[in-house]
């Protein structure tokens, strides 16, 4: 499994991260990020590239996990 840190960035740089985590195909991602745009755009791109995706929300920040369909 990936895993992206992405809490404290502004877009692009929390999609940017993700992008790159999936350079290798992993068949996991999890993404840690703590804007609503942010996630948008990373459910978004995940759905996109064949992941089906669940969002777990924690206060203000979202663990956003891609599992390889």
């Amino acid at each position: 499994m990936k895993e992206v840190d992405a809490r404290g960035l502004s877009c692009p740089m929390p999609l940017m991260l993700t992008k790159k985590a999936l350079e290798d195909g992993p068949a996991e991602v999890l993404v840690h990020a703590d804007s609503g745009t942010s996630k948008q755009n990373v459910v978004g791109f995940l759905s996109d590239q064949g992941y089906t995706v669940s969002v777990e929300q924690d206060g203000e920040e979202y663990r956003i996990k891609g599992v390889r369909a």
